[in-house]
């Protein structure tokens, strides 16, 4: 596949520029780190080249000067609140973070739950992280906010939270999705700092929208897409125009708040704001990264089109919105794209069609899916009795890349048979095809007793970002296994079958 996304550049670019802010700081920064740290595979979509995890490079690199704040909402952990991309609770993520940041060198020791009122999920949340040894901390709603300015900066409001002792110069503010109390618990820490005659400096660090691309480039307008249900959009910086004459782009709840946080900031540190606009507040240089425009439009696009199917999905499945899909649909027709823009959308439904009309299929049910391999080539798979449609084409797949002739078997019948006879007699399953998830085990297994089995596993990992387009929902299982192969999956925003329990 096409680069388009140089990560040594991006790396060289965002270090120099953090420790500059640093400087500007008076030796302590509160970094506050919106979108994903790691496994970023939005990034990863719309910057073919993006390592998934250069952000958190970016960060080991610096390890010996960095403290890390993890933030999540109360309410959030009330609500048992989803991150979608990996399908857990925000406070199980939270868990997850304090891991992977391990793995990376960075300890987390530090947690703040925010907007806290004594909710018992958040307090449970509380006595698991501190009888694990970390410090939890908790802020209360801060009062005056937003329109205050007098009681939110003053020992009433930002003052009334307990402050949050760290040892180096740099202090990630972070937490598992949008509305976790990062910008509350950095300004909280500028307020006890300037108070005590310590002046330490905010800046935001955020991917996208990436505010020296155009404001219609295609990987901006994506983020647009992306954030559809929150209802964002990509403006012009006006504040930034205005002060120093630069288009820039940035998004409206940062336009928006930049207004009532600078007079914070102003209230807080008692002097005039040193950023000048939203974008100067940023340390953003994503941007400096990109060495192949074309290839970045092009897969801005697909991100769009990718999106409003997504969107699509979540309406008929209870979890999105009408005004979603219908602004996302917008979004997608106002950047001059169809669903048949996407070439593996047109291919499912020939499949799909092809299998009708040859009987295949499931007790009369045809499902499809195709996939775009490295090289461009398009590979199509159909449901059977034993086999789903998303199974049957990474099967097909993997043959067509290891040159295996489609008619051998990968995976012995005998192990099918022998899967499929546990589903049905001893675990009384309603559905006994192969899920995914079920057929990459049995290929694993396969591979102790066929050369072809270890052929085709070898492969796997070049599917690692092609396309994906399916005529239907998939099942968990099916979801599961596309998700561990690192795919670019759409689908149809159909169920395959009338059943409201489906979770093979």
């Amino acid at each position: 596949m096409e680069i388009g996304f140089d990560n040594e550049k991006y790396l060289s670019e965002q270090r120099h520029f953090i420790l500059e802010r640093v400087k500007q700081s008076d030796g302590k920064l509160y970094l506050e780190c919106g979108g994903k740290l790691l496994f970023d595979y939005h990034a990863a979509r719309v910057l073919p080249g993006f390592d998934p995890n250069v952000k958190m490079r970016v960060f080991q690199s610096l390890k010996d000067q960095i403290d890390v704040i993890i933030c999540i909402h109360s309410g959030d952990i009330e609500r048992r609140k989803m991150r979608s991309d990996f399908g857990i609770t925000y406070d199980t993520d939270v868990f997850k973070m304090i891991d992977d940041f391990s793995k990376w060198g960075l300890t987390v020791t530090r947690v703040v739950i925010t907007r806290f009122d004594e909710e018992p999920g958040a307090v449970h949340f509380k006595n698991i992280l501190e009888q694990r040894g970390l410090c939890v901390y908790t802020h209360k709603a801060t009062r005056g906010y937003p329109n205050d300015v007098d009681l939110i900066v003053s020992d009433e409001g930002y003052g009334a939270n307990p402050y949050i002792e760290t040892d180096h110069p740099v202090v990630i503010v972070t937490g598992p999705g949008p509305g976790s109390g990062k910008l509350g618990t950095c300004l909280s820490q500028m307020y006890h700092d300037y108070k005590e005659g310590r002046r330490s400096g905010y800046s935001k660090f955020e991917t996208f929208p990436i505010w020296n691309l155009p404001i219609d480039h295609p990987v901006n307008i994506a983020y647009e897409s992306a954030t559809a249900d929150l209802g964002d959009k990509n403006l012009i910086d006006h504040f930034h125009a205005s002060a120093y004459g630069t288009i820039t782009v940035n998004y409206s709840r940062d336009l928006e708040a930049y207004p009532l946080l600078n007079r914070i900031l102003e209230k807080i540190t008692g002097t005039d704001c040193l950023y000048k606009s939203p974008t100067d507040m940023g340390v953003n240089r994503c941007g400096f990264g990109i060495i192949n425009d074309a290839v970045v439009r092009k897969a801005g696009q697909q991100e769009i089109i990718r999106r409003y199917y997504r969107s699509a999905c979540e309406y008929v499945q209870g979890i999105g919105s009408k005004e979603t899909v219908e602004r996302s649909r917008s979004i997608m027709e106002g950047a001059k794209l169809s669903i048949n823009d996407r070439s593996v959308v047109p291919a499912a439904q020939k499949a799909l069609e092809a299998g009708i009309a040859k009987g295949k299929g499931l007790n009369g049910i045809v499902c499809a899916a195709a996939i775009e391999l490295p090289d461009g080539r398009i590979v199509t798979g159909c449901n059977s009795p034993f086999l789903h449609a998303s199974s049957a084409l990474i099967l097909n797949a993997v043959k067509v890349l290891a040159n295996i002739d489609h008619e051998v078997d990968l995976i012995s019948p005998a192990i099918v048979q022998s899967v499929t006879a546990m589903k049905r007699d001893v675990l009384k399953g309603r559905g006994v095809s192969l899920n995914l998830d079920e057929v990459l085990i049995c290929l694993a297994m396969s591979c102790a007793i066929s050369n072809e089995a270890k052929r085709a596993s070898a492969v796997l990992p070049a599917l690692n970002g092609c396309e994906v387009h399916m005529t239907h929902i998939p099942s968990s299982g099916d979801s599961s296994g596309l998700r561990k192969l690192v795919l670019n999956v759409t689908s149809e925003p159909r169920f395959p079958t009338s059943n409201l329990y489906n979770p093979a």
